[in-house]
């Protein structure tokens, strides 16, 4: 019998990886960054990092705004260490599944809110420990900052399902905030939502294997 669900569109933080949103404020802090001039969200940034999520301004327009906000120039390097304090870790049954799922023929996605400064790192052999990219585990990444759209917005599903010419019937959406489920579920994708830091697998598999 032919599967019913054939791509599974998936999360970053709190999905892929568990996101610890109290280390990523206390590495602002520490380089001078106080909460005062910027915050940082687990699920929708504003202001000038929504900005950079959102494809307004580049990583370097990023970079001189908010070294002029706190008086002390920031490198990339201090940004990118303060972003990544949100990866707690990369649990690996998360990749041994991903892994699975493609040897089985799934199309895999990635769509994410995310900076260029976290993809410095999850792009990079140091992802997972093994020389591996977060790229080598999925088909295509779709990335807020490349697209111009960020979640929830409508758009952002709308366009992905348009370069992938996907029926949204065919395709399960992992997230872990629930107004991006609602979205997801409004458009016609089935959906699974996990908790932060929860093993989801078993979750997702069932989804899969009874349709």
């Amino acid at each position: 019998m032919e599967r019913k669900i054939k791509t599974v569109i998936l999360d970053f933080g709190g999905v892929i990886i568990t996101s610890c949103q109290k280390e990523a404020m206390r590495r602002l802090a520490e380089i001078g960054v106080g909460p005062e001039v910027m915050t940082l969200d687990n699920y929708a940034q504003t202001g000038l990092i929504g900005a950079l999520e959102e494809g307004k301004i580049g990583e370097e327009e990023f970079r001189r705004a908010l070294s002029e906000k706190i008086g002390k120039e920031l490198t990339f390097e201090d940004l990118k260490w303060v972003i990544t304090g949100y990866a707690k870790e990369v649990p690996e049954r998360n990749l041994r599944l991903l892994r699975q799922l493609r040897q089985e023929g799934y199309r895999l996605l990635l769509l994410s809110n995310t900076n260029q400064y976290m993809m410095a790192w999850a792009m990079s052999e140091e992802f997972d420990g093994r020389g591996g990219a977060l790229s080598d585990y999925f088909d295509h990444c779709y990335l807020s900052y490349q697209m111009g759209l960020a979640k929830p917005d409508p758009e952002i599903f709308r366009e992905v399902l348009r370069q992938e010419n996907l029926d949204p019937q065919t395709a399960i959406f992992v997230d872990d905030n629930d107004t991006n489920i609602r979205t997801a579920s409004q458009l016609g994708l089935h959906t699974l939502m996990p908790v932060n830091g929860e093993d989801w697998t078993e979750d997702l598999k069932r989804a899969l294997y009874k349709n």
